[in-house]
């Protein structure tokens, strides 16, 4: 009988999970979590602070998932070492685990830069889990003024959570834009105007010079009182237990497309890993929900002799704040870079599509994003633009836009 053990228990370890049970019924499943909880969303803590979803609604797969599936979970157990010669996994409580096959789910952690005077701030929190989520809840209250470092998905989701919950929130950022690393200046711009006009307050390219317990210094020369600050500057992909047995680690832990990393019996997925972006050819972090479930997935039959890749990855970002939503996808080039820009504007609505060689490879959507999955399809499909009427799919998301043949490939159905 084969032994399994999956380091982690996100969304990349239940497809693994998954992907082992579809080809082996019977071999033991060992689930390491760090956490005491089972497998959820983690992109809902924000919801939770809304009360707009509760605990038992954030779980990701159902309350007897893990019996149905006969895993062991070890909830509160850290993984301090991987074994590879002796094949054992070494906990944090001096126990080890022996296994046939081990994917590496470890997932990502805050990364918090060197602010002068850090330590002297009492009440300061990450903003990542369902504890930092429930710390910050009992530190807030009507009277709270609150500081957020990082104007990225993870701040401004903490943002719009606590803003009925709190006085006031101010983020900062030294990019001169939200959401820096998916959208362009102007897509920015609408966004922040709409959280503007919801009460967030920023100071864009500028940063903290120090602290001085509740009050923060900025390079600018503002200063800024607080009550509670958030550090939600950014995240660095967990790559150590790979890297320290001498493992081909990057950013993240290089992997190919069947979640196999350098050495031999290990496997990894989620945002812990570094893969190929089909939509420029380069190897990156893909730290998003689908991505780390699919790599899992496939970890998971790969593991248990079964044999699958995952080679049609992109960066997704589906986002919304008070009511205004957002989905970006793949790579933007610029026209030094070959690229093109087409705009389709109209009131509250933007649409940005960026094409390179007659090939969609990024698009940015602003208030309509219905039936986005056919520009990601078409950009994961490698489609060229000159079967598909493109001035239609600009203007609307339609499978009209399709050769009748592919059509009824795609979608099934009269034509």
């Amino acid at each position: 009988m084969k032994r399994y053990v999956i380091i982690g228990n996100g969304v990349a370890a239940v497809g693994c999970i998954e992907g082992i049970r579809k080809i082996d019924a019977d071999g033991t499943i060992t689930v390491i979590s760090e956490e005491k909880y089972a497998a959820y969303c983690r992109p809902l803590i924000s919801y939770y602070l809304e009360n707009k979803t509760d605990l038992k609604r954030m779980g990701y797969r159902s309350e007897d998932f893990y019996q149905n599936m006969k895993c062991d979970v070890l909830y509160g157990r850290k993984a301090i070492r991987i074994d590879h010669n002796g094949k054992k996994i070494i906990l944090d409580d001096g126990s080890a685990l022996a296994y046939d096959a081990v994917c590496v789910a470890t997932g990502s952690a805050p990364f918090v830069p060197p602010f002068e005077g850090l330590e002297t701030v009492e009440k300061k929190f990450s903003f990542m889990t369902l504890d930092d989520m429930f710390a910050l809840e009992a530190s807030v209250d009507q009277n709270t003024n609150v500081l957020i470092a990082g104007a990225g998905l993870i701040g401004l989701k903490c943002a719009e959570g606590l803003r009925d919950r709190v006085a006031g929130i101010t983020v900062f950022d030294i990019a001169d834009r939200v959401l820096s690393s998916i959208l362009d200046t102007e897509c920015a711009a609408v966004m922040q105007k709409h959280l503007e006009e919801n009460g967030i307050r920023f100071m864009l390219g500028d940063t903290v010079s120090r602290f001085e317990k509740t009050r923060a210094y900025m390079k600018s020369g503002k200063t800024v009182d607080f009550d509670v600050l958030v550090l939600a500057v950014g995240v660095r992909a967990n790559t150590a237990l790979v890297k320290d047995i001498g493992g081909e680690v990057n950013r993240g832990i290089i992997v190919n497309n069947r979640m196999e990393t350098s050495i031999p019996g290990i496997y990894a997925a989620g945002d812990c890993t570094e893969g190929e972006d089909i939509s420029c050819a380069e190897k990156r972090v893909l730290a998003i929900m689908p991505n780390a479930y699919i790599q899992g997935h496939t970890a998971g039959v790969n593991m248990a002799g079964g044999s699958e890749v995952f080679d049609k990855a992109i960066p997704m970002n589906s986002i919304g704040f008070f009511g205004l939503h957002a989905m970006t996808a793949g790579s933007y080039y610029r026209e030094d870079q070959g690229g093109e820009c087409h705009e389709e504007k109209t009131d509250g609505r933007l649409k940005r599509f960026y094409t390179r060689d007659g090939y969609l490879t990024g698009f940015i959507l602003i208030g309509d994003t219905e039936r986005a999955g056919i520009y990601t399809s078409l950009i994961r499909e490698k489609t060229p633009l000159e079967t598909v009427d493109f001035n239609l799919l600009k203007k609307i998301a339609t499978s009209a836009a399709f050769m009748p043949e592919v059509r009824r490939k795609k979608f099934g159905g009269a034509v």
